[in-house]
């Protein structure tokens, strides 16, 4: 994918659209409507593009790529890599949604769904790029996307702002989701959201264990058991959950740090103090799953009740997160920083 990522960057080149030298230095984000893309680099460097393929349900980021050129997100169902897992076709890149809006499943939607069953779940739909905006410290894209029931209806305007930065070995995505209701909307406590990423082999758990994992819908999707070849991923959150202990426990940040050859790379997620539910839950499992979800509760924990979050007709939510991508490993002291800068950010 890096090379078609490199390739799609020439093309806009050679197309004229920017001058070469305009790509040496400071955050790239250029658009290319017509390949449903916007791909974004730093000093040149690929970082990521966000990307609406027909074959996906939402829009996402894809690839993640670290400074030092590696690649942090798993291939499939993009661009899949020999030996990688492919359960979960919906696990693209880095995505916002969730699985019980209304009774629909945006989360798990893909082309694998039954045609009888499409009825039940939910797509979001790409309708604007807003703006795109590059810079010598940072880039902006702001797009607009709705979220269209199995029934076709819509039920939700989106309007998500991006903020790519880099400086040394850190790269960093603030992602700024605005929804709008179009009519009354409950977000039904549930395990599936809602801003996921899943994860290169190497950055699953050694320890991990596979099963049966059942969505909204009771859908049951297998994961094989064993960590793939060279896993070496250990999740940490704030409150100092380790490996597989993380899953289902609350933080204001939680990091994923694994090795790859003589490479060492932290992904952070950092939750706001504005966030609804914050701080988040970590549905953070060792297959690659890396998600923040602040929508569940009794899913998570059987003592507290059902959150089950509504938004009335004309209301808006906003959620704000930072994901982090670190050529090292990144301790507590480092993250705790990272979070109160973010937290200070965006009042």
């Amino acid at each position: 994918m890096r090379s078609a990522f490199a390739a799609a960057i020439t093309g806009v080149i050679v197309g004229g659209v920017l001058a070469v030298s305009s790509y040496a230095q400071g955050v790239r984000v250029v658009a290319n409507e017509a390949d449903r893309r916007v791909d974004i680099t730093i000093d040149g460097k690929p970082f990521t593009s966000y990307i609406w393929p027909t074959s996906l349900k939402k829009p996402v980021l894809y690839p993640l790529i670290t400074d030092e050129g590696i690649t942090v997100t798993r291939g499939y169902p993009l661009d899949p890599r020999p030996g990688e897992r492919v359960d979960h076709p919906h696990h693209a890149g880095l995505w916002f949604n969730y699985g019980d809006v209304n009774g629909f499943d945006f989360w798990n939607n893909s082309d694998a769904i039954k045609p009888e069953d499409r009825h039940k779940m939910g797509s979001i739909e790409q309708t604007k790029i807003v703006s795109a905006k590059s810079g010598p410290d940072r880039g902006e894209l702001v797009v607009e996307s709705v979220w269209v029931t199995g029934e076709g209806k819509q039920i939700l305007d989106q309007t998500t702002r991006y903020v790519f930065k880099g400086h040394g070995h850190e790269r960093s995505i603030d992602e700024v989701v605005t929804l709008k209701a179009l009519d009354r909307e409950v977000f039904h406590d549930d395990k599936e959201g809602v801003l996921g990423l899943r994860v290169a082999s190497w950055l699953e758990s050694p320890e991990e264990k596979g099963g049966e994992f059942r969505d909204a819908s009771g859908k049951i999707t297998k994961v094989e058991d064993g960590g793939s070849p060279g896993a070496s991923g250990v999740y940490l959150t704030s409150e100092g959950a380790k490996g597989g202990a993380a899953w289902g426990t609350r933080g204001r940040w939680c990091s994923l740090t694994g090795h790859t050859g003589d490479h060492t790379v932290t992904i952070a997620i950092l939750d706001h103090p504005e966030n609804p539910g914050y701080p988040t839950y970590w549905h953070a499992r060792g297959y690659g799953l890396f998600a923040a979800n602040p929508l569940g509760r009794n899913i998570f924990d059987p003592k507290q009740p059902a959150f089950n979050f509504a938004l009335e007709k004309g209301q808006s939510a906003t959620f704000r997160y930072r994901v982090l991508l670190i050529s090292h490993e990144a301790g507590a002291a480092e993250l705790n920083r990272e979070a109160d800068a973010f937290a200070a950010e965006y009042k």
